[in-house]
């Protein structure tokens, strides 16, 4: 559609369009609809709207939105972008903040309940949880190569629905020392979208 203009006035009604727009955008942003994040261990968007960590941006006002394609690794968001979905407004949950990010205690091996909160639980294809390599650099941006290549965990639901709160019983992967991040990716069943969330670990 068209947008109305009154004839002789088209410049003053588009700059008016554009300022109501964006205080439109600015007044709504805390209140977006998302769709899940996990809490444990405590992913990046979660600390970001805990407060825990500062000068995060919108995403601490919807720390459920980090949505991005999914196919995650041979498609999803680029590398250096994982952890933001892709989302150029999100990026600050790819910056490494020289490697502050406050990490979860966990140890190799141990059996560790990871737990997602939801906004909305859509019909889900899978959830896979993978963790850096030995030698992450937890300074530099996640890569695909800085993840070990198969998943330590994979939770298949075959089209079901989580519960608005829910909890994955798996392992710690063995052989882990150090500072790592876990990235857990939940796929949605009959979109082409999938939820990322970055969580800082201390094994």
């Amino acid at each position: 559609m068209r947008p109305f203009r009154i004839p002789g006035r088209a410049a003053g009604a588009t700059a008016l369009g554009a300022a109501l727009l964006a205080g439109a955008t600015l007044f709504t942003a805390p209140t977006a609809s998302g769709h899940g994040y996990t809490d444990t261990p405590i992913s990046r968007q979660k600390l970001c709207a805990n407060k825990t960590v500062p000068d995060c941006g919108p995403i601490q006002w919807e720390p459920q939105s980090v949505e991005g394609y999914k196919g995650f690794p041979a498609a999803g968001p680029a590398d250096g972008q994982i952890c933001s979905g892709g989302h150029s407004e999100f990026a600050q949950l790819d910056d490494p903040r020289g490697g502050t990010w406050p990490a979860t205690r966990v140890n190799s091996g141990q059996s560790f309940d990871f737990r997602w909160q939801f906004t909305a639980n859509h019909s889900t294809t899978d959830f896979k949880y993978y963790v850096t390599k030995n030698g992450w650099d937890p300074t530099k941006p996640l890569t695909r190569a800085s993840l070990d290549p198969q998943p330590f965990l994979v939770v298949p639901y075959n089209g079901g629905r989580p519960d608005m709160t829910t909890i994955h019983r798996g392992t710690m992967p063995g052989g882990k020392t150090g500072r790592h991040m876990i990235l857990a990716v939940w796929t949605v069943n009959d979109t082409a979208m999938a939820f990322y969330a970055c969580s800082d670990v201390q094994f």
